[in-house]
Parts: C-alpha cells; sequence; structure tokens
C-alpha cells in the first residue's frame, strides 16, 4: 500500500469561525421524513479552477483543506456541513411544525492528491487505501451517540452536480434512519416474516441463478444489474456472504472489494469517448438492523453517448421510475467492457 508520511503544516487561511449549529431538520408531515435545510451551503465553493482547488495539498497552509505537501488519502470535517453536533433525534409528535438540532457529522475523503485523478485510475493498493478509510470512518462514526446511519458515497461528473472536480467521495454520519434505507429494511423484515429469510441474500442467490444481469461472479463478491434497474446505468455490487456493513469484511474481502469496485469503473470509463458521470452508493446497517445487507449501488444518469436522464416530474414528484433501457442490455454491455 502507499505510505505517505504526514508533514502537516499550520492552516493559515483566514476563515470564519465554525457554526455550531450550521443547518437545521424540518420534519415533513406529509411524507413522514426529516428534510436538512442548510442554506449556508449555498456559499460553498464553487468549481474552481484547478489552481485553486482546496483539496490539492496546501504545502503553504494558505489554500488547500489540507495544509501539507502531499497525501495518499486524507479525511476531513466537511467546511460546508449539511450536518454537524450531537444529539438524538426525538419523537416529532403531532405538532405541524417539528425541528431538531442538525445532529451528526460530514466528512470529505479525498482519494488521491492527483487532482485529474480518478477512483478507476488508482493502482489496487492505493485504492485498497481508500476501502480501509472507508472502513475506518465507518467504524469511529457507527460508535458515536445519535448516529443511526453511515453512509459513504461519491458523486462524479458536472452533470451530477459536483462543484469540486477534484476526486473525493463524502461520509455523512445521520441522526435519523434516512427515507431509502427504512424502506428497504421494511420489505426486508416482510420478506423474512414470509420466508424466514434474508431479501437481499435471496434476491442476489436468484440474480446468480438467472444469469442473465450478472456481470462479475467472484470468490468474495459478485456484481450485477439489478431486475427492476432505475436508473440507465445501475450496477449493484455484493459480498456473497450476508455483513451488514464494511466493518464486518474480512481482509480478504476487503481486498477483493478494492479490485472490484475498481473494475467497476474502469468499464464504467470505457462505455463512451467521455468519463461515465455516476453517483456511488453504500448502503450499510446498524447491528440492530439485522435485516440490512451490505451493498453498493453505482449509478449514472448517462442514458446515450449524447443524452442524459433528467429526473422529471414522474420520478422527482411521484419517485415512479421510468427507464430507457433494459437491464439485460446494460448488462450485457458492462461484461463486454470487461473483456
Amino acid at each position: 500500500m502507499p505510505g505517505h508520511v504526514p508533514a502537516p503544516v499550520p492552516d493559515r487561511r483566514p476563515l470564519p469561525e465554525r457554526d455550531p449549529a450550521p443547518s437545521e431538520l424540518r420534519y415533513d408531515r406529509t411524507t413522514g421524513q426529516w428534510v436538512i435545510i442548510a442554506a449556508h451551503r449555498q456559499d460553498r465553493t464553487y468549481r474552481p479552477p484547478a489552481t485553486q482547488c482546496p483539496l490539492c495539498p496546501g504545502p503553504t497552509g494558505m489554500t488547500s483543506e489540507v495544509p501539507a505537501p502531499g497525501y495518499d488519502v486524507v479525511v476531513f470535517e466537511n467546511r460546508f456541513p449539511s450536518l454537524a453536533g450531537t444529539g438524538i433525534i426525538s419523537d416529532p409528535g403531532d405538532d405541524a411544525f417539528v425541528s431538531a438540532a442538525p445532529a451528526g457529522r460530514c466528512e470529505v475523503i479525498c482519494f488521491s492528491a492527483d487532482h485529474t485523478g480518478s477512483f478507476a485510475g488508482l493502482d489496487i493498493g492505493h485504492a485498497r487505501l481508500v476501502v480501509e478509510a472507508w472502513r475506518h470512518r465507518t467504524a469511529d462514526l457507527l460508535t458515536r451517540p445519535g448516529v443511526a446511519q453511515v453512509f459513504c458515497f461519491e458523486n462524479r461528473g458536472e452533470e451530477i452536480g459536483v462543484t469540486l472536480s477534484h476526486p473525493h467521495g463524502q461520509i455523512y454520519a445521520y441522526p435519523y434512519v434516512t427515507p431509502r434505507t427504512a424502506l428497504m429494511l421494511q420489505q426486508a423484515r416482510r420478506h423474512r416474516a414470509r420466508h424466514g429469510s434474508n431479501l437481499f441474500a435471496d434476491l442476489l442467490a436468484r440474480e446468480v441463478a438467472d444469469g442473465a444481469r450478472v456481470i462479475s461472479h467472484g470468490e468474495l463478491f459478485t456484481v450485477f444489474v439489478p431486475f427492476a434497474a432505475r436508473w440507465p446505468v445501475e450496477v449493484h455490487i455484493y459480498p456473497n456472504r450476508l455483513v451488514r456493513n464494511i466493518t464486518e469484511l474480512t481482509g480478504a474481502e476487503l481486498d477483493e472489494f478494492a479490485v472490484t469496485y475498481r473494475d467497476v469503473l474502469r468499464r464504467f470509463d470505457r462505455m463512451y469517448s467521455s468519463p461515465l458521470p455516476y453517483m456511488s452508493a453504500l448502503h450499510q446497517y446498524t447491528d440492530a438492523q439485522r435485516d440490512g445487507y451490505f451493498h453498493v449501488e453505482l449509478m449514472s444518469i448517462r442514458r446515450s453517448a449524447a443524452k442524459l436522464k433528467y429526473l422529471a416530474s414522474a420520478e422527482s414528484a411521484m419517485d415512479a421510475f421510468i427507464s430507457d433501457v433494459t437491464p439485460e442490455t446494460v448488462a450485457a454491455r458492462m461484461r463486454e467492457l470487461g473483456s
């Protein structure tokens, strides 16, 4: 693995004091969901030139979030967080307008000091170091009071809305279970009540048996396009045994996960003449959420070389996705890109 010896310098930037309560949680009575109001994020750094990138190493201490001459992988608290502070989110009760303090934490993880690089371009030792950082931060954040869910993710590409092009991801520690996770757990509990088994494990077994949407099936991980994929390009990575989050993976599984994850991203970059914009989501669960199953979902809004999928009224207002391609076609194409 890479191994820089840190040589940090003081952060000398004339920055304002951090707001201890930078946002607010508001409860949407119509959906039963929390909404994060973070108005200060309007002022976050927006697509600066490469010479002013705050994620590149800053050996003078005047230009960067990383006041050091170099690094391999670095993690730090987001300067423009959606969530910050400590506390427990209580039952919202019956009041029409309910708000709460923005408990939680938002971190940035930079995959490389190379401003023009990407996760797909990392050597395997470096990729494994990123995976180890995800594991380390997940383990730490899950021990913090009030944290209900740890979410590691990456957005890549201006089409996705990325404001900093430097290769990086983020890690959110939520004080509540997010709506998508709550829905999947509800479905998993229903499945267990009916069949006595884990929903995700059963779906993985069915995908492997069917084979039409499987991209790769290794000793420890399986990659496939889900039967009911919602995005033009949607790929899931599952460990072949049930674990609830990345901290439960063995050393061998972490090694294969790094190889598998990088392989999928390299296939993404071979789909068209320019790199594929994508979102990557690590779905993780706590010990108390026993029906959860750690897996990764990778999604792209690019539906052809020159067309994007926009989430218009059906998807945004009704959460009713309409796909323009068949999952089997995407899986076949992804298999070709690996040959």
